[in-house]
């Protein structure tokens, strides 16, 4: 049975958590949100999980800055960053878009993405939409720098990139995208032609699995539920679950 593509995108961020310690989700981000809360189910209450903007599941009463904190001090594990514009090195554009500083078109800013980079050591890069206008060979802006001179001290960056198409994971010592699997009705020639840079094959492609069972049970009831109380449109559209108030 085929399901949902924000569920399969869910299960499959889900994964790259599992056994984790801490998981960090910003705002606007329903889909690792919900991800983070599966990983958490599914580890019995770990891995601990902080959602900005939730009531319910955020531990943090100061905003962003605890969360800052807690990057510095090494006590997040995995956090997520996306960009209007993503490239072939891990680079990521939140500025704009036209040629900077004359942007045809301006975005909210970084909000510290640059920093969580450097010292988050698993940063999942999520974008939805996958296309040659938002996965380009260059970024226009460099608001996040996927890789830093060997001489720095950079204990986070780039783990993968999670599209609607597809799955890479990020060679860190080559400094660019290895394709690890391809979503269902995906081919190698349809994602070449949708994706702006060049990127290296894993020699065992597949496809990206669906979740069990269990998994998709645990997806559309408790997390369902869970996510609900921070995203009830997503929820809403997605599973046709209400926010319990």
């Amino acid at each position: 049975m085929a399901v949902k593509l924000e569920t399969l995108l869910i299960a499959t961020l889900a994964d790259m958590l599992d056994g984790l310690g801490h998981v960090a989700v910003g705002a606007a981000s329903p889909i690792p949100g919900a991800a983070a809360l599966l990983a958490r189910a599914r580890g019995g209450g770990r891995p601990r999980v902080s959602v900005l903007a939730s009531e319910r599941h955020n531990p943090f009463t100061d905003g962003g800055r605890e969360l800052f904190d807690c990057a510095a001090q090494g006590r997040i594990d995995a956090f997520f960053l996306g960009g209007v514009q993503i490239d072939g090195a891990a680079n990521i554009n939140l500025v704009g878009v036209g040629g900077y500083p004359r942007t045809r078109a301006r975005f909210p800013g970084c909000f510290g993405s640059a920093y969580l980079y450097h010292l988050v050591p698993r940063v999942i890069l999520f974008r939805q939409e996958h296309s040659a206008r938002t996965l380009v060979p260059r970024v226009e802006f460099v608001s996040a720098a996927g890789s830093s001179p060997a001489h720095h001290y950079r204990p986070g960056g780039p783990h993968a990139l999670v599209t609607g198409r597809c799955v890479f994971a990020f060679e860190r010592a080559r400094g660019r995208f290895r394709l690890q699997s391809l979503h269902p009705g995906e081919t190698l020639e349809s994602l070449r032609e949708a994706t702006g840079f060049d990127f290296d094959v894993a020699d065992d492609l597949q496809e990206t699995p669906a979740p069990d069972a269990a998994t998709l049970a645990l997806i559309e009831g408790p997390v369902a539920e869970a996510v609900a109380e921070t995203y009830p449109a997503f929820a809403q559209r997605v599973f046709g679950a209400k926010h319990a108030a």
